[in-house]
């Protein structure tokens, strides 16, 4: 049996860029006045990528229940035609498990603490599990691909291996 256990990282733009965008209120972002000077418009912090196979974006509400640490990883799943974009609107942090793009290899996850003001954008193909909020019930703004065709790809971690996140 293997054992492998994955220890949360916070999630910060240059630890989560292989798999995606951080979206967030920064002070380094691309920046201007809207509404008569009421509004900061943090411009252009995420690209939806859903055109593939003819797709287009849609918005969705997904609500699950509170997981708790330790998490065991079972699956992980991807999207090859579009990005997907999960925004907290419940108010608790959560915890995002990946692997980069292309073949799966359960050896080379990663797993990273959101804050309730983070929001993430998977880049097309990213290996991820699915959502994980914690301390309640969480309540997800999902933009990502409608349309035909096959998007999302899982796979199931072997039986003789376990994956586990914690602190």
């Amino acid at each position: 049996m293997t054992h492998i256990d994955i220890k949360l990282e916070p999630l910060t733009r240059e630890a989560f860029k292989p798999f995606g965008d951080v979206i967030e209120l920064n002070e380094s972002n691309d920046m201007f006045p809207i509404n008569f000077g009421l509004t900061e418009r943090h411009h252009a912090l995420s690209r939806v990528d859903v055109a593939d196979g003819g797709g287009e974006p849609i918005i969705s509400l997904f609500e699950n229940q509170p997981a708790s640490l330790p998490i065991r990883v079972k699956v992980m799943e991807r999207h090859p035609l579009g990005s997907q974009a999960f925004i907290a609107i419940s108010g608790n942090p959560y915890v995002i498990v990946v692997g980069e793009a292309g073949d799966f290899d359960h050896t080379k996850l990663h797993a990273f603490l959101a804050q309730s003001s983070q929001a993430i954008n998977y880049y097309k193909g990213t290996w991820h599990h699915y959502c994980l909020g914690l301390n309640a019930v969480n309540q997800f703004v999902v933009v990502d691909r409608g349309g035909t065709g096959d998007n999302c790809d899982e796979s199931e971690i072997p039986d003789d291996v376990v994956i586990t996140v914690n602190h």
